[in-house]
């Protein structure tokens, strides 16, 4: 049985320590998220005094949590996979496919991504972008920002990813089994 390099699992341990470093970070956003929502709902149904400024906090606080948690969720194994014998697959199939999936597919996709929502948020802070959804109207351009950083920290932890799946399609070992996340 061919043991991980030193240097191949100090590099996955340092990135997915920085993912769970992120992801446990960023899961604080829920809680002025939860804050907003009850506010709005005391001053909506208790003082009959609606908010303009919570719908637009509301969904910027969870889309940055919802777009910025995708790369802890990836280190977790919490996004579906499309395969339902997944399972009877063997490490060395499993490899090959997420390898595969991870050249072909995730890392191409997500460098294009990036670079147009880099330019579309460089773009709404240029012009000092504001929302129109409600009369608060507050600036575009940190929640715009949150999808290139979204992609960014998705990348990191897709490298990492990439070289599990490498090393399982070369061994037949996997380094990490993800856990099944039942529904």
């Amino acid at each position: 049985m061919a043991e991980p390099s030193p240097t191949l699992l100090a590099t996955i341990r340092t990135v997915d320590k920085f993912t769970d470093r992120t992801g446990m970070l960023i899961s604080w956003l829920s809680v002025p998220l939860v804050l907003a929502v009850s506010y709005e709902v005391i001053a909506r149904y208790v003082f009959a005094a609606p908010t303009i400024w919570v719908f637009d906090a509301t969904y910027m606080l969870y889309g940055t949590l919802f777009m910025l948690g995708a790369a802890y969720a990836l280190h977790k194994g919490a996004h579906i996979r499309t395969d339902f014998f997944w399972e009877q697959f063997s490490p060395r199939k499993k490899g090959i496919i997420d390898s595969i999936s991870y050249i072909v597919f995730f890392f191409p996709s997500l460098t294009i991504l990036l670079i147009l929502s880099w330019h579309e948020a460089v773009y709404a802070y240029g012009i000092n972008e504001l929302s129109d959804q409600t009369a608060w109207r507050p600036i575009l351009w940190p929640f715009k920002g949150v999808v290139p950083l979204a992609c960014l920290l998705l990348m990191i932890q897709g490298f990492s990813e990439l070289l599990k799946s490498l090393y399982m399609v070369r061994t037949g070992i996997e380094l990490e089994h993800k856990e099944k996340i039942e529904v």
